[in-house]
């Protein structure tokens, strides 16, 4: 049975996207903390207005280099690869919370793994920058690059699916 979920994302396209329903202690866990994370569309507007000198004023060069360049890390080398504590991972760029931890799996492809999204929280976009399609992650909030997502790749997730984002797009925090 499949579960029809639209989401309005913040570049005013409409995505339907279909997943697995799932009723494990997994979706159990991540519908408690997803309602106790918020998603604000009016910090958006503020966060999205930055100019160039303001992001670069609040990011480190490497963060925005990832997440205003669409940049990537390399493989291997991000502090959140083998990270499985539990917890929050927020945007780096404006601390909104993207991936519960009870998300995060090892795909052993060098960069940290999620096969869920807070609900609202990462948009998808077509990427054809390497001279074919992939879908590019970002946070809804401030637009900044997280990644990309991968889907069908085997991986025994509840989503089948692989969200492959740069550790120094995010951050860690216990709540």
């Amino acid at each position: 049975m499949f579960r029809k979920v639209i989401k309005t994302l913040s570049y005013s396209r409409t995505v339907i996207s279909f997943r697995p329903a799932f009723s494990s202690h997994v979706q159990q866990r991540i519908s408690l903390i997803a309602r106790n994370l918020t998603y604000s569309s009016t910090h958006y507007n503020t966060m999205a207005n930055k100019t160039e000198e303001e992001w670069r004023a609040i990011l480190s060069p490497e963060q925005f280099r990832i997440l205003r360049e669409k940049g990537t890390e390399i493989a291997g080398t991000g502090e959140y690869n083998h990270h499985f504590e539990k917890g929050v991972y927020r945007c780096a760029g404006c601390n909104t919370p993207l991936y519960v931890s009870d998300t995060k799996f090892d795909s052993g492809c060098g960069w940290p793994a999620f096969f869920e999204a807070v609900p609202g929280a990462v948009g998808r976009r077509p990427d054809h920058s390497r001279g074919f399609e992939r879908t590019e992650i970002v946070c809804n909030n401030c637009g900044g690059h997280l990644g990309h997502v991968f889907k069908g790749e085997g991986y025994k997730t509840p989503t089948d699916e692989r969200h492959c984002v740069n550790s120094v797009s995010i951050k860690f925090g216990d709540k």
